[in-house]
């Protein structure tokens, strides 16, 4: 796959994984390890659709953190406001395949807010914006 078609690729997963987010959100039905995985997978592919566009290899990891900071390496930062990312990381990997402790905390709505912060901001730096999905 050439570089621009991945960095759209990504793009349009990361909106995919936004627009479940966004429907799964308000349903108590769905756990927040399910909320948290479609947040996490958005930002992940945000992230590595900025370093595609960049030509900056990335290996294939779910830690958000990691991925940042190869975009920190390059010069290249996100947002003060977007706070720790690492956060996010276990509902790839843990809390996929674990419950979330009853005494952890997890707010869904604020989830979103950042899968929307860091879309509008990965868009801003690529110059490429992605229709919604289904529209």
């Amino acid at each position: 796959m050439k570089q621009r078609e991945l960095v759209r690729s990504l793009l349009r997963k990361a909106r995919q994984d936004e627009a479940v987010l966004e429907r799964l959100l308000p349903d108590a039905e769905f756990d927040d390890e399910t909320v948290g995985f479609h947040a996490q997978q958005a930002v992940e592919k945000l992230l590595k659709a900025w370093l595609a566009h960049l030509g900056v290899g990335y290996p294939r990891m779910h830690r958000l953190g990691a991925l940042a900071r190869l975009l920190s390496a390059k010069g290249h930062l996100l947002p003060d406001e977007v706070g720790n990312l690492d956060d996010l990381t276990p509902f790839a990997t843990i809390w996929r395949y674990e419950d979330l402790p009853a005494s952890a905390s997890f707010d869904r709505k604020e989830a979103l807010r950042l899968v929307r912060k860091i879309r509008t901001y990965v868009e801003s730096q690529i110059g490429e914006q992605q229709p919604r999905p289904g529209r």
